[in-house]
């Protein structure tokens, strides 16, 4: 199957009737089995319901947290995921249901932006992990500008959100999650100036959203302290 042809297939499984299902019986089975196992603390999840066009961009320590967040959100959070893994039909199938568009990693920057920017321009909310991949630690390194520039030109918020306790509960090469408390902390939105954004204020924003990543981060850890 074509990259082309992957992504439609995709798309078409995300927009029937059964893809809004998947989403919600892998909401369910999530509370009744993670959220007790780890017992999970949350604040400000209010702020994962502001109206789109929005970008929901946590901090990435495991695998759990897009399903953690997702299940919080109480609604489908369409992410762009790595192709390679919509190519195991199992697998492609239930994350194409909860919304996930395939990226070629390998594909220019343009081409992950426009992929955005249409689910966007859909009226539906996004999720970007704004360090791209996992990293370690409580502090929040230096971010690119790209989740504030997609931001920028689609006119959508960005919800901040900072969690801790998935990096102990399953860090890379785990098969299972160990049963540690996990703390999830959403911080209020910060909004996209109106019109052109000048690339000197990109910089200002992608501050002050590493800013509010840290001050969510930091709040966090004090909760599973």
């Amino acid at each position: 199957m074509s990259e082309k042809d992957l992504a439609q297939w995709a798309a078409d499984i995300s927009a029937k009737p059964y893809g809004e299902r998947i989403y919600n019986i892998t909401r369910a089975v999530t509370k009744g089995t993670l959220f007790r196992w780890l017992s999970i603390t949350a604040e400000g999840t209010e702020h994962l319901q502001v109206a789109p066009p929005v970008i929901i961009a946590p901090v990435h320590r495991s695998n759990l947290d897009s399903l953690i967040v997702g299940t919080l959100a109480g609604r489908r959070l369409p992410t762009l995921a790595k192709e390679s893994l919509f190519k195991i039909k199992p697998v492609g199938w239930w994350i194409a249901g909860l919304g996930a568009i395939p990226l070629d990693r390998d594909a220019a920057d343009r081409e992950a932006v426009n992929a955005a920017r249409q689910i966007l321009d859909q009226g539906m909310p996004l999720m970007i992990f704004p360090e791209g991949t996992r990293q370690t630690g409580k502090a929040i390194g230096e971010l690119f500008d790209g989740t504030t520039w997609i931001a920028a030109k689609a006119g959508a918020s960005i919800v901040p959100v900072g969690i801790a306790g998935t990096e102990a509960a399953m860090p890379p090469g785990a098969k299972a999650p160990k049963r540690v408390p996990v703390a999830v902390v959403v911080r209020p939105p910060i909004p996209m100036p109106e019109g052109r954004v000048p690339r000197s204020k990109l910089t200002e924003l992608t501050e002050q959203m590493r800013s509010e990543l840290q001050a969510a981060n930091n709040r966090a850890h004090e909760l599973i302290s």
